[in-house]
């Protein structure tokens, strides 16, 4: 009996540990392998109804599925798992105007942006000619003379003083105006009755005082070697980081000439530039031609398949097409091309197949827009004509946007920088139809966000808190400038992803995190919250199609 007891009781154990061993083999095996595991995440999808996840798997650069944390870790095991410790993650952010070969650029140059006074501007100068021997050309950029408390622009006396036979060549801030010195000049034969068609040379006393605006800069700019592109290479490469390190994985490149094309195209073969760049070309000869060739191009990370137009200059050096005059001067600024140039333009780029992406600040170059694209074209969602800065509009044009189906494309920390001079320049209430962007969205049911790039920070954490609280870095002005043009946190984040996406045609691939979608997605390292005074924030992690392409850790 012991026996028969013994035995059976030995047979039970042996199929519990049989059992026990089939379970950890299957656990061992449970899943379909993937290349990598999010979970324990706050994911905002950006899908339509705003959902936001707990995990998602990644595999071959694509989202396999999205969900509740159990799901995903029941039905796949990572390569790589990572817990994200609560942390907020969104797709990647869009900077959807920026400067990428502009800031390459200017980095090359003395950076004078925040400079307190003329004085700042000289010093910062000096310093560097005197690290500099025999510098051929001093070249600079960023200096705006409201922040000096000059509502004037200035004049090159200083200049002349301290450098008397070297050109020194200053770009403002809205890179629409430089200061020049009278060596400058008489290099680019400027006089006062230098005429430049869409341009102006400001003349006192009969005399040129060194500013010269929109076309007119050209004039000067002509004379100065070009940087080596292995110089400006290395710029965008410290860029690309910069940019992933806020968790921006795109960035609609705003104008570009063939050469630059040319060096964003080898970096794109050579994969060095992994950031995607949705490129903007200028109308000329060469890009015109690239387009009539390959037409809607794409390499890599590189996508071409718009044009930008330039028709009026900037609202800070009074050069933005307006339907009445500046409040303070009896001008309306410049339109760059006339209303027959502009409507031969538009045709061509329909014609060629591409989206036309047109700088316009001042009502009165938004209302030429606007009106052609609604009278000269019919309306056809593919066409995702974009209107960049949408900057002054008249109160009677807002409905255009929905008319037209144009997409403004705006810069919310314009308005908080310039809020300091804007109504000067406007009047009160012109004013009111300026950095409109809660009624653009309103009208339009959509807005996409980018910073201009480098007329200000590449921070889109700036942009959010401008978007949503209407102050600078700085928590100014401090109650706000005209908050009730504020715009919710999530239609922001929209304006960053989402419909930013939709706005280069990518909407199907990118822009919100969903199954089948690109892997491109940033792990912030703070919560994603908007309070009263701006708090920093940054990438924890960014991915672009599922590769890391940059850990803070």
């Amino acid at each position: 009996m012991f026996c028969y007891f013994y035995i059976e009781m030995r047979t039970y154990i042996q199929l519990i540990i049989i059992l026990f061993h089939l379970f950890l083999l299957s656990a061992c095996f449970k899943g379909e392998k993937v290349d990598l595991v999010i979970y324990n995440a706050s994911i905002h999808t950006m899908d339509e109804k705003n959902t936001i996840h707990e995990a998602m798997a990644v595999n071959e650069g694509k989202i396999v599925a999205i969900g509740p944390e159990r799901e995903i870790l029941n039905r796949f095991r990572g390569f790589t798992e990572i817990n994200a410790k609560k942390k907020d993650i969104l797709p990647g952010i869009h900077d959807s105007h920026g400067h990428l070969i502009g800031l390459a650029f200017k980095r090359l140059e003395v950076d004078l942006s925040g400079s307190k006074s003329k004085y700042d501007v000289l010093l910062r100068l000096e310093k560097h000619v005197s690290k500099n021997e025999n510098i051929e050309f001093v070249l600079g950029w960023g200096w705006d003379q409201s922040i000096w408390g000059d509502s004037v622009l200035p004049s090159n006396e200083l200049l002349n003083e301290r450098f008397p036979n070297t050109p020194v060549i200053l770009s403002r801030i809205d890179a629409h105006t430089v200061l020049v010195n009278d060596k400058a000049l008489k290099l680019a034969g400027i006089t006062a009755e230098t005429k430049v068609e869409n341009g102006i040379v400001l003349v006192e006393e009969n005399k040129p005082t060194g500013i010269l605006i929109d076309k007119a800069v050209d004039l000067v700019y002509n004379l100065v070697p070009s940087p080596s592109k292995e110089a400006i290479k290395k710029e965008i490469l410290a860029i690309q980081e910069e940019l992933f390190a806020y968790g921006v994985t795109h960035v609609h490149e705003a104008g570009l000439y063939a050469s630059d094309l040319s060096l964003l195209d080898e970096m794109a073969s050579a994969q060095e530039l992994k950031l995607n760049v949705y490129a903007m070309l200028f109308h000329n000869e060469s890009t015109i031609a690239f387009a009539k060739k390959y037409g809607i191009y794409k390499n890599n990370s590189l996508n071409v398949r718009s044009f930008k137009l330039m028709i009026d200059g900037a609202l800070g050096s009074e050069g933005a097409c307006l339907t009445h005059p500046y409040a303070t001067k009896k001008h309306h600024g410049l339109l760059l091309h006339s209303p027959e140039k502009i409507k031969e333009l538009a045709e061509l780029t329909k014609d060629l197949g591409y989206q036309m992406n047109t700088h316009c600040i001042g009502d009165s170059a938004n209302r030429i827009m606007l009106q052609l694209i609604d009278t000269l074209f019919e309306k056809n969602d593919d066409h995702r004509w974009r209107i960049e800065h949408a900057q002054v509009v008249h109160p009677n044009d807002f409905q255009l946007f929905f008319d037209s189906d144009a997409i403004p494309s705006v810069q919310p920390t314009h308005a908080v920088s310039d809020y300091r001079w804007a109504e000067s320049k406007l009047g009160s209430d012109r004013i009111q139809g300026a950095y409109a962007y809660k009624t653009l969205l309103e009208k339009r049911k959509m807005l996409l966000f980018g910073t201009d790039f480098p007329v200000e920070d590449i921070n889109p954490f700036a942009t959010l808190f401008a978007a949503t609280k209407r102050k600078n870095t700085n928590n100014e002005p401090t109650n706000g400038f005209r908050t009730e043009e504020a715009v919710s946190l999530q239609d922001a984040l929209k304006a960053m992803t989402i419909w930013a996406a939709y706005g280069i045609f990518e909407e199907n691939r990118l822009g919100s995190l969903e199954k089948g979608k690109l892997a491109t997605f940033v792990i912030l390292d703070q919560p994603l919250v908007m309070k009263n005074y701006f708090e920093p924030n940054y990438a924890n992690k960014t991915f672009i199609n599922g590769e890391l392409v940059y850990a803070m850790d």
